[in-house]
């Protein structure tokens, strides 16, 4: 199942991912950014940004390092359940 995202215009903003896990839920933190929480401690695993590319939709799997204020980067997918994934065993 592809689970992609329609471009936003100026009126709409971009709709929150569906992932396949019932594991996290996805809370929106930014335009283009949600927080990843863990269903049954409540916990962020993590962030995940929705950047386009020229072949589609791409899902970036961020850490935010508290000391620095900077998102570090834990990978880079097409899939947002790979993305979430990611997170999840990082």
């Amino acid at each position: 199942m592809n689970h992609t995202l329609i471009a936003p215009t100026a009126a709409q903003p971009w709709t929150t991912p569906r992932i396949a896990s019932t594991r996290e839920h996805l809370t929106r933190a930014a335009d283009q950014l949600w927080r990843v929480q863990d269903n049954a401690s409540g916990r962020v695993l993590g962030h995940l940004r929705v950047a386009t590319d020229p072949l589609g939709l791409r899902y970036r799997a961020e850490r935010l390092h508290l000391e620095t204020g900077v998102f570090r980067l834990i990978g880079e997918f097409w899939r947002v359940d790979d993305a979430v994934s990611a997170l999840r065993y990082s």
